[in-house]
């Protein structure tokens, strides 16, 4: 059986998605779709909306056929480490191929820019360093970099969040040496950060989620967006646990930690550096919700995406020292399948090049920082028993089966 690969978020699974996914099988002519699929928290650094055992169901229903989880040591840092261990986990379970949405939608331009940069690699390193200095952030030294180099018009347009990640993708395969064939599509009528709905069925995840939560916001708003499955799905789930999660739902849990720590303690944190921890504290101390503490420590040099990880790092408690590069993750977590992909995995048991994991009783130590973002994911509902509930499901929940 053939498969491919797609790596994800679903947060939520809407009718973008289900596009991409449907026309990932007509271009890879695969039998399997597998899906690696960032777990509670995301790359941005921001809780899912709702849990990964929730979007796993969305998933299978939108016609994936396996779901991994990308472990939170890659699954919250920065668009390289994420690509890097998004790939590696394709590759442990022999994909065919990986298909991503992308801004160009023509693979040959991943490749060429690929090439271009490997070519210009010391001039354009040069180029990062030269912009950062200035004080912007590493995105935008990134494209101003590319820039400066006069790529010409025929290469990627690496302003665009989709067609950077995509890259991170090629070159990941290229660097570990993968046999996977890497494949693009267009994205459909929205763009990524798209803050408003530009058409009746397809919108991007983050206007779902900001009509989701306007002041009259609600789930029948969005629903011409998602596919009924989808829409169920969220329903059921604010019906059981009473709310969606977002930031603010940590702000509490996050204020103390911050003001109870040490600048000694911060600074041995994942990603605190050059003094970030005073300006931290400082913006705690003053700071009425995660919205205001966000808006005080923002600057030209770190992105919100940036800032957002590091309050998750500093939530998790992920020392420096935790975070020290890998080459790939050391397990597979099997979180669904449907039937097919039952099948599949059947078949590719034997020759699957990472341990699966599909129960934790015999795997706590492997999985510590996984099972450390799910506590602190449960934390953020009201309830003292949902937080119980949605816990329990880390370990006692089987793989979701279709």
């Amino acid at each position: 059986m053939k498969a491919v690969g797609v790596i994800v978020e679903y947060n939520p699974f809407h009718n973008g998605h289900k596009f991409h996914l449907d026309q990932t099988k007509k271009q890879s002519g695969a039998e399997v779709v597998i899906a690696v699929m960032s777990g509670n928290f995301l790359q941005r650094g921001e809780p899912a909306l709702v849990s990964k055992w929730a979007r796993t169901e969305m998933a299978l229903n939108g016609g994936a056929d396996i779901v991994f989880e990308l472990p939170y040591f890659f699954a919250t840092q920065n668009a390289d480490i994420f690509a890097t261990g998004a790939v590696s986990l394709l590759a442990a379970v022999n994909c065919h191929s990986l298909c991503f949405g992308s801004e160009a939608g023509d693979i040959h331009t991943f490749r060429e820019t690929l090439d271009f940069l490997n070519e210009k690699n010391d001039e354009f390193q040069e180029k990062i360093k030269e912009f950062s200095s200035q004080g912007v952030s590493y995105p935008k030294a990134l494209s101003l970099s590319f820039e400066a180099l006069s790529p010409g018009k025929h290469l990627l347009d690496l302003s665009k969040p989709n067609n950077i990640l995509g890259l991170q993708y090629v070159a990941a395969i290229q660097q570990q040496k993968f046999a996977i064939q890497p494949l693009t599509i267009t994205r459909k009528n929205a763009n990524y950060h798209d803050q408003h709905f530009a058409s009746s069925s397809i919108a991007s995840a983050t206007s779902i989620r900001k009509a989701l939560f306007s002041v009259n916001g609600s789930i029948e708003g969005i629903h011409s967006y998602l596919p009924q499955t989808t829409y169920d799905l969220l329903h059921n789930y604010k019906k059981e646990y009473r709310q969606f999660h977002t930031w603010e739902d940590y702000w509490d849990l996050l204020k103390y930690k911050l003001l109870l720590s040490s600048p000694e303690e911060l600074r041995g944190i994942h990603e605190v550096e050059e003094g970030l921890e005073n300006r931290l504290q400082h913006a705690a101390l003053k700071a009425n919700s995660f919205q205001d503490f966000m808006e005080q420590i923002k600057t030209k040099r770190y992105t919100w995406t940036r800032l957002q990880r590091v309050s998750l790092h500093i939530l998790m408690n992920v020392k420096k020292a935790e975070m020290t590069p890998k080459k790939q993750p050391e397990y597979l977590r099997l979180l669904g399948m449907s039937a097919k992909g039952r099948e599949y995995l059947r078949k590719e048991k034997k020759n699957l090049h990472l341990p699966l994991i599909s129960k934790l009783s015999s795997n706590k130590q492997l999985l510590e920082l996984d099972l450390r973002a799910a506590r602190l994911y449960a934390l953020g509902l009201k309830s003292k028993n949902e937080q119980e509930r949605l816990l329990s499901l880390d370990f006692k929940q089987h793989p979701i089966q279709l």
